[in-house]
C-alpha cells in the first residue's frame, strides 16, 4: 500500500510532509523526533518542527505509526503498530529493539484485575544490555 492510500484508507488528507514522515518511518528503527525532522528536511525543502510534530500526532492517532516513550528516553516513532509487540531498552546505550508477543495471540491484553477498564493495548518494555554494550562491558573487566 502507496503513503497515499495509507492516509485515505484512515481518512487523512494526503500532503507532502505527512508522506515525508510516513517514508522516513518506513526505514524503519525507533526514531525520536529530531532524527525525523532531519530526514523529512532532507526531502523536502521546508517544513517546521511543529508541523512534524503534528503529523506524527495525526499518524499515530490514526494507527499508521506508534510513540514509545521509555523511561528516562524522549519519545521516539515507529511505523510498526497495532501488533502489540513490545521493546527491549538498553540500559547503557539506549538502544531499542522490537520484541514479538511470544505467547501467541496478545496474552498480555489479559489482566487478572483491570478495574473495570476494558483493555485494547498493553506496553511492555524489557530492560537490559545490548550485545555491543555487552562487549564492551566484557573488555572494561
Amino acid at each position: 500500500m502507496t503513503g497515499e492510500e495509507m492516509l485515505r484508507s484512515r481518512g487523512l488528507r494526503v500532503t507532502r510532509p505527512r508522506l515525508a514522515v510516513l517514508e522516513v518511518l518506513a526505514g524503519g528503527g525507533h526514531l525520536e523526533v529530531d532524527e525525523i525532522l532531519q530526514r523529512v528536511r532532507q526531502r523536502l525543502d521546508s517544513v517546521s518542527t511543529q508541523a512534524v510534530y503534528d503529523v506524527l500526532g495525526a499518524l499515530s492517532r490514526a494507527g499508521l505509526s506508534r510513540r514509545i516513550e521509555p523511561a528516562g528516553s524522549p519519545a521516539r516513532y515507529e511505523a510498526r503498530a497495532g501488533d502489540n509487540h513490545h521493546h527491549v531498552v538498553c540500559r547503557s546505550c539506549g538502544e531499542i529493539a522490537d520484541v514479538d508477543c511470544v505467547h501467541g495471540s496478545a496474552p498480555c491484553l489479559d489482566p487478572d484485575d483491570a478495574g473495570g477498564f476494558e483493555v485494547d493495548e498493553a506496553e511492555v518494555t524489557f530492560w537490559g544490555l545490548c550485545p555491543n554494550c555487552q562487549q564492551r562491558r566484557s573488555a572494561d573487566q
